[in-house]
């Protein structure tokens, strides 16, 4: 078990152009034209940044590794992946509700002290909203992400 998540770990960290910020966005926007436009519009307003987009097959095999192995694929993301990023930008539902994933990145960075905004779908971006009146449950997340 503990060789794999070490080789897995340092093929996930390989990805990794520093210095980074996380774009973290609902999976239903992996692979979409709306994901390479925000990803373009990041790079604009953040030069300074190498925007880190998780949308990697080797994070997506990572997570089910770490699923398997750990009980949480999420470990993956808070363990490995999110403490080598210098601030974060996410992106809400098109409704703007985060997803519960989402707003768990956001949170890891924003308790580091780390700049943390949010884009929305026709690209502004702010200083990121985390009221809890926008935060989806963890099986509200899953219903969207994955629907019945």
């Amino acid at each position: 078990m503990q060789n794999i998540l070490i080789n897995r770990r340092l093929l996930g960290l390989q990805t990794i152009k520093s210095p980074a910020l996380y774009f973290g966005h609902p999976i239903t926007e992996y692979g979409t034209e709306k994901e390479q436009e925000l990803v373009q519009k990041i790079k604009e307003e953040f030069p300074e940044y190498n925007v880190y987009n998780p949308n990697k097959s080797i994070n997506l095999e990572n997570y089910k590794i770490w699923k398997q192995e750990t009980g949480r694929g999420m470990n993956y993301y808070f363990n490995i992946l999110l403490p080598e990023m210098l601030g974060g930008i996410f992106l809400p539902f098109k409704d703007g509700m985060f997803g519960a994933g989402v707003v768990g990145e956001a949170e890891f960075l924003l308790e580091r002290n780390l700049p943390v905004w949010e884009i929305n779908y026709s690209g502004k971006i702010k200083d990121i909203d985390l009221d809890a009146k926008r935060v989806l449950s963890i099986a509200d997340t899953i219903n969207r992400v994955h629907p019945k």
